[in-house]
């Protein structure tokens, strides 16, 4: 009866004979002898088993207990779950990320574009004789549309659209 219920334990709890040898300082085959029936551990040796078995010495010495079967699929169906949850907790994350990027980003070009309009677009009195000063003034009168004219409208468009696909929490 003993070595049938260490056996039937040590199966349900999806160890191995050499496994539970270590979690008991002994060999591989003393456990194997225990189950066997060739040998019988001593009272010491029966706490240590059922702590390692997290089972109450009664339950080792009673009547046979059924082996129970480690359920695979259900054991894999939860690392899945666990897997899938890490992803989406990733994924989560990884949006937040770059939605907080975009909005640091957009009010960069609010900051920009009120520098601009402040500015009143002073490159516009320049003369443009001077070929570099042509090329600067080009660039200023570039980046004014880009700042003053366009990043307002993508700004407003960039915060409508994080409202509208911000899940509700």
């Amino acid at each position: 009866m003993l070595s049938e219920n260490i056996r039937a334990m040590r199966k349900s709890k999806g160890l191995s004979q050499q496994e539970l040898a270590m979690k008991l300082n002994v060999v591989r085959q003393t456990i194997s002898k225990w189950e066997q029936g060739r040998s019988v551990p001593d009272s010491d040796m029966l706490i240590l088993i059922s702590e390692a078995l997290e089972i109450p010495v009664s339950t080792l010495l009673g009547e046979t207990i059924a082996e129970t079967q480690v359920d695979d699929l259900k054991a894999i169906s939860e690392k899945l779950e666990i897997i899938n949850l890490q992803l989406a907790q990733k994924n989560v994350e990884r949006r937040n990320r770059i939605q907080g990027s975009l909005i640091v980003l957009c009010s960069m070009i609010v900051v920009i574009s009120a520098v601009f309009m402040v500015l009143n677009s002073p490159y516009l009195s320049w003369d443009y004789h001077d070929p570099e000063t042509a090329v600067l003034g080009v660039g200023f009168h570039i980046l004014e549309w880009l700042f003053v004219r366009i990043a307002p409208i993508i700004f407003a468009g960039a915060v409508v659209g994080i409202f509208f696909t911000r899940k509700s929490r």
